[in-house]
């Protein structure tokens, strides 16, 4: 084999961080993103320095195609990648996307195992390895030598290894600079994984990057990607909390942070993240995909750098390495406990935001600190979750064609509860009112009543939590609800989130429906708000 090195590659000593968030990640159900959020999160990833992005799959809709094209279009610094089936069509829109992109990044796949060639494509593996060269070498002679074209087979830990290296072999031939070993569906174990990669890599030698893309379906999607980048690979595909299909993909967070903690085990490798950076954009996607982080999730879970147990307490004092094996500064956290009061001014409220990772100035900078000081006056004391959820509360921010002016509800023992709402909807003044068993389901059908009149849909309700964002008898709380149109009766319909933050968690409940409200709404005008649907039913994705 004796095809010439194409693409960018990898520099001497590092391993490219390819995060895809906004492709794998939006696929876990329930984490659809609005055009404007996935705007939001590539921006995030580009103060982390990821390699990087995979922004989405352009043939699955137009939403997802714009979404591409706008983060291929913004981001400076970082490649910008989109995925493709070897099919006609997927290939043209991909490279249609991300053309304007500094540095296009072309990703196809296609399933090379027996069970996915047999039972999904109903293809030969000759006929799979001829689409393959095919697109493959599409890819190389639309987007010129500098750029990326990366190959994936998907299910290739239960593709016939022979079989597999042959494909690779061809795919290299055609113009591929990258060869992904995905472990589509979790079933490999680190040994025999590092071994597949060790085999692939003394194929290709320097002719290509080896990568790969692990899932979690065994728990084990972070160790695969370790055991690979020992045994040669140099790319890892990896998400942001580990979000992802079913169980989700190998974690940036835990990936990125063991090469670093490490070193011994990873000689002379590093990746170019801004490792501070890493928690900030753990909120981020949290917030906007309405997937909490569970407290003991390694990294970024709240419970990461906690000691309760007076043994670990005393050892973190006299010295922190005797429990913690990396520093919170060192993932974006500030250490320590911070207080803000109502005679706080601008300068320190915007200082202490960058100790705790959000660069925030001018208009969002003043709600945020109208927000602080009118909570300050509240309650007792306003904390670094206070400060971290108001800071993130902005973020969510959409346009309002539902804007609220006023509300009232009354309670009454037995449940029994009446809701009144005063709201703009479309410019216009509307009243509604309406009974409930409780007070927030008083409003939320007093919200119903005032605005199917004008929009001949109301928001139908999917699911409702309350998070407590600090301790105490005067806390916030952060509520976050999943709606989607009453009128939409397919089960796969778009489903968003909405969120509200307040110490008076019916006035916070209320906030969140009516944010929900306005990406319903968004969605059915078309605008670029609309969240991006789903892949296709029955399409697996590497």
């Amino acid at each position: 084999m004796s095809a010439p090195t194409f693409g960018p590659g990898v520099a001497e000593g590092s391993v490219r961080i390819f995060d895809t968030t906004l492709r794998d990640g939006e696929q876990a159900p329930g984490a659809g993103l609005t055009v404007a959020e996935k705007i939001q999160v590539a921006r995030q990833l580009v103060r982390l320095k990821v390699d990087v992005i995979e922004a989405g799959f352009p043939a699955a809709s137009p939403g997802d195609f714009e979404a591409v094209r706008r983060i291929a279009e913004e981001s400076k610094g970082v490649s910008v990648a989109a995925l493709a089936r070897c099919r006609d069509g997927d290939p043209q829109r991909a490279v249609e996307a991300i053309r304007v992109s500094e540095r296009p990044h072309l990703h196809v796949f296609i399933a090379t195992s027996d069970i996915h060639l047999k039972h999904k494509l109903k293809m030969s593996r000759d006929q799979a390895l001829a689409e393959a060269v095919r697109w493959v070498r599409y890819g190389r002679e639309q987007l010129g030598r500098d750029a990326e074209v990366e190959f994936s087979a998907e299910d290739a830990s239960r593709t016939d290894p022979d079989y597999l290296l042959a494909v690779y072999a061809a795919v290299v031939e055609a113009g591929a600079s990258t060869l992904n070993i995905p472990d589509t569906v979790g079933y490999a174990i680190p040994a025999e994984f590092g071994s597949l990669v060790a085999r692939v890599k003394a194929l290709v030698g320097d002719e290509a990057v080896v990568s790969v893309h692990c899932h979690n379906d065994l728990g084990l999607a972070t160790a695969n990607t370790l055991a690979a980048v020992q045994a040669g690979a140099r790319q890892v595909e990896v998400t942001i909390n580990g979000l992802g299909e079913r169980a989700g993909n190998a974690s940036l967070e835990e990936v990125v942070m063991a090469l670093r903690t490490r070193p011994t085990q990873f000689p002379t490798l590093t990746s170019h993240v801004q490792t501070e950076q890493i928690t900030p954009a753990s909120r981020l996607v949290s917030l906007l995909t309405g997937f909490s982080i569970q407290p003991n999730k390694a990294v970024v879970g709240a419970n990461a750098f906690a000691h309760e147990s007076g043994i670990h307490q005393d050892g973190v004092i006299k010295n922190p390495l005797t429990y913690e094996i990396m520093t919170p500064q060192s993932v974006g956290l500030s250490g320590s406990q911070l207080t803000i009061g109502k005679l706080s001014g601008r300068k320190g409220l915007q200082k202490k935001l960058r100790d705790l990772g959000y660069h925030i100035d001018g208009p969002e900078l003043d709600l945020v600190y109208r927000e602080a000081i009118a909570l300050a006056d509240r309650k007792k004391e306003v904390t670094d979750a206070d400060l971290i959820a108001i800071a993130e509360q902005q973020v969510a921010e959409v346009h309002q064609a539902v804007g609220l002016v006023d509300w009232e509800v009354t309670s009454a023992h037995g449940g029994d509860s009446r809701g009144h709402v005063t709201l703009t909807v479309e410019g216009a003044e509307r009243y509604g009112s309406s009974r409930g068993n409780g007070p927030v389901d008083a409003l939320y059908g007093a919200v119903d009543a005032a605005i199917e009149p004008v929009l001949a849909w109301r928001p139908a309700l999917m699911s409702y939590e309350i998070r407590a964002i600090s301790g105490g008898e005067d806390a916030q709380g952060q509520v976050v609800v999943r709606c989607r149109r009453s009128l939409d009766a397919a089960p796969d319909s778009e489903t968003v989130s909405g969120q509200g933050l307040s110490t008076n968690i019916v006035e916070a409940s209320l906030d969140a429906y009516l944010v929900a409200t306005n990406k319903l709404r968004a969605i059915e005008l078309g605008e670029s708000g609309a969240v991006i649907p789903p892949p296709r039913r029955g399409e697996e994705l590497p």
